[in-house]
């Protein structure tokens, strides 16, 4: 493994809750136990040359999905759209768009592992992110005794103070491999490993979006460990919470007053030539998770197009979370924001990062 990279994930990321025992148990041990649901940007319009189809889809990834309608439809995979990727390991109803002249030939790509539940005509192709956020339903099996009343707890202290918007674990790969694959990119882009990268898209994609990630998750972990997450700093890039745009912190009691009504939130940095930048205190902690890293700048501008820059939110407001006891186990049902991790509000409540 690339040292960068072990030193990304040699300390385990806080938790906001860390002073609650966590309910432990298992997750995910039947795809029904994770239960995902897309909630749309907007829906079919009725016309137009691209056709919506409504899917739930059980134990299979969504790329691997839009990769068996490729096959089985004759449709490149860059004419499939999704808004969003979806678990393997899950029972997940999606939009995946096709393109409308394939309308009659649905029933050659009819499989177990998934159902058409509708169809509709759209003037666009789906792309990425066009959706509000999802629905979950979680079951946590063999979890700890009084988990009821754990869960309960810490459930009534997130819904007043939020949760850290960490990226799960599923963005790094197995053993991290895919941050692995990002830095050799990034700091070896003539390497015939990079070359073999760049010949996939998909995975190069991925593999620098996986690299940003973690420094993000590092930024983030930095901020709780100096009791700083409820803080606004001076120079910091604040998030407005119902548009998403950002400007700097330049009257930080004004801001904290505007932070503490979530009006706006504190955002971290998303590594690239066009992130917004930190200013004054802020802009320090960001240039030290960088030096901590030994990247810089530059490198994210080989790619200017795959790792443009942005900045994230630090902490995620869910409006509910309901926690039901069963006989199977605990149950947890909320919405997230599109690119909020359910793992990662998940690993607050059961205290395990391989969730």
């Amino acid at each position: 493994m690339n040292p960068i990279a072990e030193s990304l994930f040699k300390e385990k990321l806080p938790y906001l809750t860390q002073d609650i025992p966590g309910i432990q148990g298992d997750l995910k041990t039947h795809p029904e136990d994770f239960i995902v649901e897309e909630i749309p940007a907007y829906h079919p319009e009725g016309a137009g040359d691209h056709l919506f189809l409504w899917i739930e889809k059980k134990e299979i990834s969504t790329d691997n999905l839009a990769k068996h309608l490729s096959q089985t439809l004759g449709i490149s995979k860059r004419d499939i759209g999704k808004a969003g990727l979806k678990d393997k390991q899950s029972v997940s109803r999606q939009y995946l768009s096709i393109p409308a002249q394939f309308q009659n030939d649905l029933e050659k790509s009819n499989a177990d592992f998934f159902e058409i539940l509708e169809t509709g005509l759209h003037k666009n192709k789906l792309k990425t992110g066009h959706l509000k956020g999802n629905r979950f339903q979680i079951l946590v099996r063999n979890s700890n005794e009084n988990a009821f009343e754990i869960a309960c707890q810490i459930r009534d202290i997130i819904l007043q103070k939020g949760f850290p918007n960490y990226y799960g674990t599923q963005r790094f790969g197995h053993k991290n491999q895919t941050v692995h694959n990002g830095l050799e990119l990034l700091l070896n882009p003539t390497s015939t490993s990079s070359a073999k990268l760049k010949r996939n898209r998909s995975l190069l994609r991925l593999s620098l979006s996986a690299v940003q990630s973690a420094l993000f998750n590092q930024a983030l972990s930095r901020r709780m460990q100096d009791d700083l997450l409820f803080t606004v700093l001076n120079g910091d890039v604040m998030k407005v919470s119902e548009s998403g745009g950002v400007f700097i912190t330049e009257d930080v009691e004004a801001e904290q007053q505007r932070f503490n009504q979530r009006e706006i939130v504190t955002s971290g940095p998303i590594f690239g030539p066009k992130m917004k930048q930190a200013t004054h205190d802020a802009s320090e902690r960001d240039e030290f998770i960088l030096e901590f890293s030994g990247l810089t700048p530059e490198l994210f501008s080989q790619y200017k197009k795959l790792t443009s820059g942005t900045r994230r939110a630090y902490l995620v407001w869910p409006e509910e979370i309901q926690v039901q006891e069963e006989k199977e186990g605990i149950r947890f049902c909320f919405e997230l924001p599109s690119g909020v991790y359910a793992t990662s509000l998940m690993r607050e409540f059961m205290k395990l990062d391989g969730v």
